[in-house]
């Protein structure tokens, strides 16, 4: 895909007009018009501008800088690496903060990067293929021999982690084929859907918070998201205090 062609799907894509691009950007509307046009060539900096102005995540801004014709601005580094070593410690840190309750991270095809001690009590009794890091967590959470025998409202909540998930391909047609079709009644909350499991502790009533490092400029780092549960009742928050010892994040 040429760059002028890639520019403005991304555009259109986030709803956008040429105007309103071209004021975020600090240019006008005729320049816009020239480049998507293909009648202007764009400089670097112009392109980086005009990515940041569409909140592009990094890995795309890099793809329309070679678009471009420009070299990649942003790193990927292997989360291994010495670069992101102060990061790893950093998020096993977060990982152990959050005990008692359960904690993970995952890249963006929601492969487990690591995780926390209390996520034992979630995937309890799951095929052991199907945990720990290099795993994913999507298909743990729908496979059949995951956790979902143990979902008590899998239907609500299999739909929220397919939707999350229509930017994978291959994978989220494979996760829809382990969802039984159900319409959504009026009840549906969307994406404020508790997760009822059933687990050697008892009933817990758990809901997830997502959190991003908004300010990462490597990719690598940029693509982690930290998925954190936490209790939604009294019990639930009771069950899990009396039960996990403090430990730091499993890498």
């Amino acid at each position: 895909m040429d760059f002028p062609q890639a520019l403005r799907e991304r555009r259109t894509g986030r709803r956008l007009s040429q105007l309103d691009l071209a004021t975020l950007a600090g240019t006008t509307q005729r320049h816009l018009s020239f480049i998507e046009s293909g009648r202007s060539a764009p400089g670097r900096g112009m392109v980086v501008r005009l990515a940041e102005s569409l909140d592009l995540p990094l890995r795309e801004r890099n793809e329309l800088l070679l678009a471009a014709g420009y070299a990649p601005v942003y790193p990927e580094s292997p989360l291994d690496g010495p670069s992101l070593a102060p990061v790893r410690e950093a998020i096993g840190h977060v990982l152990a903060g959050h005990l008692p309750y359960p904690a993970l991270v995952v890249d963006r095809r929601g492969d487990v990067v690591a995780a926390n001690s209390a996520l034992d009590v979630i995937t309890e009794g799951a095929d052991p293929r199907l945990v720990g890091p290099g795993t994913n967590a999507y298909r743990l959470a729908l496979h059949p021999d995951g956790i979902a025998p143990r979902i008590l409202n899998f239907s609500a909540w299999a739909r929220h982690i397919v939707e999350r998930t229509r930017h994978l391909g291959e994978l989220h047609e494979e996760l829809s084929s382990y969802v039984p079709e159900a319409e959504v009644g009026e009840q549906h909350l969307g994406f404020a859907v508790p997760l009822e499991l059933r687990t050697s502790l008892g009933e817990l009533h758990l809901m997830t918070t997502v959190t991003t490092f908004a300010t990462a400029v490597d990719v690598t780092l940029a693509e982690l998201k930290l998925e954190a549960f936490l209790p939604a009742d009294a019990a639930t928050a009771e069950a899990l205090r009396g039960t996990v010892a403090q430990s730091p994040g499993n890498w």
